[in-house]
């Protein structure tokens, strides 16, 4: 039992210390970037559904391989979140035994002198006409801002023992922890962030945030229920798009109003111009403009002379033209009976050009703003499906439908701003204007301050370990029993020096500290480390 229990305890104690080697933290480092490579190569389920359909009839046989190996949910995958817990406790595993390693080293005293510093990468001596208190007075002054402690030693000499250069295994320590950091905060996001996109017309149309049903596509985190959501209105009152003869965007601008916090209660509603890559930050949530589009308004009268009115966006398949595509549906007013209603809804589909330009019967779109706006429809009437419990898409019909002859096809027809069609039971759809729609998405990520603090971090860690150098410096000073031409006391003089890294300058760094130590007066200019350089310098 005994044996078993100290086997156990061995195998622990080992498998603990592999994990947190820096060799197994920087592994599982590669590992992580490499379990990336899928989420970024293959179509994601949270982010793209239709894409991972088309991958699935696209390759029906590999699909289903990748599915079973969460290849489509790469990052909410259990083998994703094994490599990211695993690097967290080896990341932390290496850096606190380092931080107590660093903190020993702090507290402690340079090391001692080195019997023969001439071994040393670097050393200079020399014979000066001063004392050995005056030597030491002399190095103490130019080692000012170093870590010094001046020691007796047994042969009757004195020295300095000097290092610098401790910031550089802090800033190395602030680059890790502030890894670690932006790792925890990335993996809080996804914990508690949400994003979502809706498209709202801008014709004074507003979007509340109460709800994940007023999103058209809504992504939350692991431990959002969607029944929370940061309070706050927006209000779009017009969109302004600046185009260049080219027809290229020169700037997009949404006259938007919004409210949050103590203005839902007063009611205030205060303006904010969005724009690309301006986005506005409310309530703890951003709000970007991420697309937009035009809304054809279709005014459809019945025959019992009611009248309907549909201003839905439609879908741009031309970014160059805008021209978009799109599909307005109606229900009949008044009907009660439930299968005369459904055989007599409308849908207006087909194409919308903000600047028309025929070939024949052929509509197309010359230019993206509205400068001559005109529709190719198709009008459908019967069961739109609206009512079958399935989804369907705003910009399309149901096709089902029309296979199985529920939905037909009463009219085709170009119009032009104000031009209307008659079906053949005194139906009349009229194209009365067109409205801008703006797609905003709603970002939340509690964590995104942090995630900056920890990035400026990462920069000043590593920025400071590669600037500073570790290096230490030596000097020795000995009596010398013979006196100096004017009967003045001479001092024997070693300077030593070490770099603890290998970092090019340290020796440019030294001989300028020698030749302030020994008096030599080295001249550093270009010219004279060219010519003299080699000379002065007896060994390093």
């Amino acid at each position: 039992m005994r044996n078993y229990l100290t086997t156990t305890l061995a195998f622990l104690r080992n498998t603990w210390r592999g994990l947190t080697s820096m060799r197994t933290a920087l592994v599982l480092l590669f590992l992580l970037a490499l379990a990336a490579l899928p989420g970024a190569l293959i179509p994601q389920r949270s982010l793209n559904q239709s894409e991972v359909d088309r991958y699935f009839r696209d390759y029906p046989t590999l699909a289903p391989i990748l599915d079973k190996l969460g290849a489509f949910e790469v990052f909410s995958s259990v083998w994703f979140a094994s490599i990211y817990v695993l690097l967290f406790i080896s990341l932390i595993g290496c850096l606190l035994p380092r931080c107590y390693e660093y903190y020993k080293q702090w507290r402690s005293k340079p090391v001692r002198t080195p019997r023969n510093l001439s071994r040393m990468p670097h050393y200079e001596n020399g014979t000066l006409d001063a004392s050995a208190d005056e030597v030491l007075a002399s190095a103490r002054t130019r080692l000012r801002g170093w870590r010094m402690v001046e020691r007796d030693e047994d042969d009757g000499s004195r020295s300095i023992s000097a290092e610098r250069g401790f910031l550089r295994e802090i800033g190395n320590l602030v680059f890790h922890f502030s890894l670690v950091g932006l790792l925890i905060c990335v993996a809080g996001g996804k914990l508690y962030g949400y994003e979502g996109q809706v498209i709202v017309v801008a014709d004074g149309s507003e979007f509340c945030n109460s709800g994940t049903y007023n999103y058209d596509s809504f992504r939350a985190g692991l431990n959002v229920d969607g029944t929370q959501l940061s309070p706050f209105c927006v209000r779009l009152n017009g969109f302004d798009v600046q185009y260049q003869h080219t027809g290229q965007v020169e700037s997009y601008r949404v006259d938007m109003q919004y409210q949050s916090g103590s203005d839902l209660d007063t009611n205030t509603w205060r303006p904010y111009p969005l724009q690309v890559n301006h986005p506005l930050r409310t309530a703890g949530d951003r709000i970007y403009l991420s697309g937009n589009g035009y809304a054809p308004k279709f005014t459809v009268t019945f025959p019992n002379g009611q009248q309907r009115t549909g201003i839905i966006q439609w879908q741009p398949v031309s970014v160059q033209t805008m021209l978009s595509q799109g599909a307005t549906k109606f229900d009949p007013p008044g009907v009660q009976d439930e299968v005369q209603r459904r055989q007599n809804q409308l849908a207006i589909t087909g194409l919308f050009a903000p600047t028309a330009s025929f070939d024949g019967a052929l509509l197309s779109s010359g230019f993206p703003d509205l400068l001559d706006p005109a529709v190719a429809v198709d009008v459908l009437r019967g069961d739109l499906g609206l009512d079958s419990g399935r989804g369907q898409s705003i910009f399309g019909v149901d096709q089902s439908m029309v296979e199985q002859g529920r939905l037909k096809r009463v009219a085709r027809q170009n119009l032009r701003l104000g031009q209307e069609i008659r079906l053949d039971d005194g139906t009349t759809i009229r194209f009365d204007g067109v409205e801008r729609w703006a797609n905003l998405q709603i970002s939340h990520d509690p964590f995104q301050s942090w995630v900056l603090v920890f990035a400026l971090a990462i920069i000043f860690g590593i920025g400071t370990s590669l600037i500073i150098k570790r290096r230490r410096v030596w000097v020795r000073v000995v009596p010398n029993p013979e006196p100096g031409d004017s009967g003045s006391a001479r001092t024997v003089v070693e300077v030593g020096g070490l770099a603890r890294t290998d970092q090019a300058g340290y020796g440019e760094e030294f001989t300028r500290l020698t030749a302030d130590l020994l008096g030599t007066g080295v001249d550093h200019s270009p010219q004279s480390r060219a010519v003299a350089g080699p000379a002065r310098e007896r060994k390093s």
